[in-house]
């Protein structure tokens, strides 16, 4: 395919699955109609990289679909200049939109044969998703590429006073997205949609002994 297939593709993107769906942050939609997101994605899958749904990179993960990826962004307020954190950052693309709103990104990813492409304003950071990237802490945004069923303290600490942390939550079976804000030493989070996002197994609650 083309360069004028996959920018086509992209503002078709743009038209059907974000300005539908609440993704109504101008800079979000600018910022998701620029980054190639076929650069993000194996090889072979390419010609897919704009369907409205999860995508597999590799190694039995997938990234989220670009409507999750717009939504987390567009309640997460992403302000230029701003340190971001992308927990289980995958092959880079959200990491990449990230930076395209001017933020500052460390991108964390623990599967070595998922390195992303550079991207500049990002730097690739590898270690376990669980304990976050403290060495760059704190953070203005936290952004969870990829459903958690819980969220450690150790990365709400790597929030700044009054970052915001976007993440999908399973519980009970059920995905939603969700934004949680740090203010004064307490945290909290309020789901604002369901949506199906693949899981980050790194967050996953240990299932006790049932008799």
């Amino acid at each position: 395919m083309t360069e004028q297939n996959f920018e086509q593709m992209r503002q078709a993107m743009v038209a059907s699955q974000l300005r539908t769906t609440a993704v109504n942050d101008p800079r979000v939609v600018a910022a998701m109609g620029k980054v190639a997101r076929e650069r993000f994605v194996p090889a072979g899958q390419a010609a897919f990289a704009y369907l409205d749904r999860s995508l597999p990179i590799g190694n039995g993960r997938s990234m989220p679909s670009p409507m999750v990826v717009g939504r987390l962004l567009t309640e997460a307020r992403v302000r230029p200049g701003e340190r971001a954190l992308v927990i289980g950052a995958g092959s880079g693309y959200s990491a990449a939109v990230l930076a395209e709103l001017g933020a500052v990104v460390v991108a964390l990813e623990e599967d070595k044969d998922l390195a992303g492409k550079a991207t500049p304003g990002v730097t690739r950071a590898a270690g376990p998703l669980a304990k976050g990237w403290a060495k760059s802490a704190p953070y203005d945004v936290i952004l969870f590429d990829g459903a958690a069923e819980q969220i450690p303290p150790a990365i709400i600490g790597q929030l700044a006073d009054g970052g915001r942390l976007a993440a999908p939550i399973l519980q009970d079976g059920v995905t939603r997205l969700a934004l949680g804000r740090k203010a004064g030493g307490g945290f909290g989070m309020q789901s604002f949609a369901d949506a199906e996002a693949p899981i980050l197994r790194a967050f996953a609650v240990e299932k006790g002994f049932s008799f």
